[in-house]
């Protein structure tokens, strides 16, 4: 399992944990999704090579958020 840190514009409220929570964690090969609207991060544990990292950026932009980086 690895660990990713993805900074992410746009969340500001629970609606916005749960949409990215619930998209990310559907995901294959994820096993936590944690959501920091403060830090404007969100960190996945995952296994890389069911859902890379690039996947799981696509899908939180897929939720109407930006990427930063």
């Amino acid at each position: 399992m690895e660990e990713s840190v993805i900074g992410v514009e746009g969340m500001s409220c629970e609606h916005c944990v749960k949409a990215i929570t619930g998209a990310v964690g559907a995901l294959p090969g994820v096993g936590g999704v944690s959501v920091d609207l403060e830090a404007k991060t969100v960190t996945v544990t995952h296994d890389p090579a069911l859902s890379a990292a690039d996947r799981i950026r696509a899908e939180i932009e897929d939720q109407g958020y930006d990427v930063l980086g």
